[in-house]
């Protein structure tokens, strides 16, 4: 059986999923952008980017659509070339988003087609207008509406859909939802895993070992989209009231969500000035190697994940399966997961008092929420389990494509890769 996956920067969300299929003897192809990381047993074939033209006026948004055409073109291209030479693959899965999956059907009509739908774009409800700050006139509407276009057009030709919760699958038109099936791509319990004798080192050498009062923050990049200036301004609250906290940040000072800021600070040396906290009370340490930012969840007292209601972040739920005491902001994805009191404390977004109070607390007492911390786990592993996430992933695509196999454990194995590609970006096959 031959599955090819198809995402901007692959393998991401499908890489467990790739690894799994790989181990079981199926071919595995990869057509991406460019390959963020490699998996034994996949092939990987990359395509050149296209180029956005500038637009202005209502119609901005439509300048998303031509690298989305061009990409779509490519991965059709390639589809292409490798049914004429090596017959179509059995399944063509991918991200939904940025146009690689718009003309699959017309390069393989007869090939089942499942993409993954991550997030679709609303006027209320979402990331839109979630800042009261920030208005949301006619011309982000009609924005918004170009922006959803490549999935809305790639959605009318799939066969399926996934979407990782139940909360993401509902921001999808009410039209497609009976295709898209919810189903994560797991959580690897095992490697997120709480341990009492783990330790964390600091590049000063300064050494955090679990009981210390470390406070730990991790996204992507330090952005308004997942709260950083709230923060930033409840560290403020924290370390005047409890002089022994640190903190420690993960994260990149890029721009993943939302926009950069008008004055060219970017969102940590802003958020720096204006809180004014010692440098050496918080720690920033930039994008961590995944095995480090498990241990930095180790040491944890207590972890603050804030988001605006868009994508649930892995590092939230890794966090969780490692026994984090998470306090974790009251909107949609994250209600999702969390029941305040139970498996975490949910708390207002913009509310930076209400964020260090619940933290001091947690401070205060850690032995009081040891039973909170072993149910933010219990829940990943029960609802998020990485096997589990497999077995119902691979029986979805078994019925697309008419198989039945077994499920053998799932590792990572990032030996014997290899890559086709030329400077052009053009196939070798």
């Amino acid at each position: 059986m031959h599955i090819a996956l198809v995402h901007r920067k692959g393998p991401a969300q499908f890489r467990y999923l790739a690894q799994n299929f790989a181990e079981d003897g199926w071919k595995v192809t990869l057509i991406t952008q460019s390959a963020e990381s490699r998996i034994r047993g996949m092939k990987i074939i990359t395509y050149a980017g296209g180029t956005a033209q500038e637009v202005s006026g209502p119609a901005a948004g439509s300048s998303l659509m031509l690298p989305h055409v061009s990409a779509g073109s490519r991965v059709a291209e390639i589809l292409s070339k490798i049914a004429s030479r090596e017959g179509a693959p059995d399944i063509v899965l991918g991200h939904i988003a940025w146009g690689g999956m718009l003309f699959v059907k017309d390069a393989l009509p007869d090939t089942p087609a499942l993409g993954y739908c991550e997030y679709y774009f609303q006027p209320a409800g979402g990331d839109s207008g979630f800042d009261p700050t920030e208005s949301v006139g006619l011309r982000e509407l009609q924005q918004m509406r170009l922006r959803n276009s490549t999935q809305l057009t790639t959605l009318d030709q799939l066969d399926g859909g996934i979407s990782p919760t139940h909360w993401q699958r509902s921001r999808y038109p009410s039209l497609y939802r009976p295709r898209i099936s919810v189903i994560h791509e797991g959580i690897d319990t095992n490697r997120a895993r709480p341990d009492h004798s783990a330790t964390f080192e600091l590049p000063d050498g300064t050494m955090f070992a679990k009981g210390d009062p470390v406070i730990t923050f991790a996204s992507r990049d330090l952005e308004p989209y997942r709260g950083f200036p709230q923060f930033m301004q409840a560290a403020s609250i924290i370390a005047k009231r409890n002089p022994e906290a640190r903190f420690v940040v993960a994260g990149g000072d890029g721009v993943s969500y939302g926009k950069a800021r008008d004055d060219g600070l970017t969102w940590r040396e802003a958020l720096m000035r204006e809180t004014a906290l010692p440098p050496d009370r918080i720690h920033f340490l930039g994008q961590l190697p995944h095995s480090s930012l498990m241990r930095l969840f180790q040491v944890s007292a207590a972890h603050i994940y804030l988001t605006y209601p868009f994508v649930l972040s892995w590092s939230f739920l890794e966090a969780m399966s490692c026994g984090c005491a998470v306090i974790a902001s009251a909107t949609a994805p994250v209600e999702e997961v969390v029941s305040d009191g139970e498996n975490g404390r949910l708390v207002d977004f913009w509310s930076p008092q209400e964020i260090a109070e619940t933290t001091l607390e947690i401070l205060r007492h850690p032995g009081a929420f040891s039973r909170m911390r072993s149910a933010a786990r219990q829940t990943v592993i029960s609802r998020y389990g990485l096997m589990s996430c497999l077995n119902q992933n691979r029986k979805l695509i078994e019925r697309m494509t008419g198989t039945r196999h077994q499920y053998p454990a799932a590792g990572i194995d990032n030996r014997g890769i290899y890559e086709e590609k030329t400077p052009t970006g053009d196939i070798r096959l």
